[in-house]
């Protein structure tokens, strides 16, 4: 009997049992989370960092991108002018500020042309040819297109040409061993242009620093 009343008197409290379940399950709970939000920040971390690194090398001032007075020059026919103003003033309002040669806009007024368009493929980086029914009609777009070419027979995404509204069996024979874009969805062209022209530069700069 004696026994039994002890025991009583020394059983735990059920408030103090609650409360040590409920710590326990507080504790348990919130350790799965801080766990996870630190795995994410982890695994987010690297990522960040790699999508900022490359534009920052190719706008850096000691970038390779600075040896030539254009990133981009635009071969094109004189009625595709206004397109070709379009996808001119979106590469100049990306991030990376693409300076582009236009040619009615960026001759020097009086300068021979032949003189022009040669300076244009030499001082630029990359060459958009955008191949339309009046660029093959076009002697002067052809000019220039084989001038980009005896420039660079092999570079790597340096001469990009784009179809619009031209069949496949029209697309220049010069051009054959290189991909094109093929103007459907203007946007989704200009995004191309636009990523093309970033890979061409960030491998040129990732080149010159190794």
């Amino acid at each position: 009997m004696a026994g039994w009343f002890r025991r009583l008197l020394h059983k735990p409290k059920p408030s103090s049992v609650v409360e040590s379940s409920l710590n326990t399950s507080r504790s348990s709970s919130s350790s799965p989370s801080s766990s996870s939000s630190s795995s994410s920040a982890e695994s987010f971390s690297p990522r960040l960092v790699s999508s900022v690194h490359p534009a920052s090398d190719i706008s850096s001032s000691s970038s390779a991108r600075w040896a030539k007075s254009y990133d981009v020059c635009i071969c094109h026919s004189e009625v595709d002018l206004e397109l070709v103003e379009e996808l001119v003033s979106y590469l100049e309002g990306q991030p990376e500020s693409f300076r582009c040669f236009l040619q009615l806009r960026d001759a020097a007024p009086g300068s021979a042309m032949v003189t022009e368009l040669c300076d244009a493929v030499q001082n630029s980086h990359c060459w958009v040819m955008l191949i339309t029914p009046g660029f093959l009609r076009d002697p002067w777009c052809k000019y220039q297109m084989h001038q980009a070419l005896a420039e660079a027979p092999m570079a790597n995404g340096r001469t990009i040409p784009v179809l619009k509204d031209v069949d496949r069996k029209d697309y220049p024979r010069e051009l054959r061993n290189l991909y094109y874009i093929y103007m459907a969805l203007k946007e989704k062209s200009f995004r191309q242009i636009r990523d093309t022209v970033v890979r061409y530069l960030q491998e040129l700069c990732r080149s010159r620093t190794e």
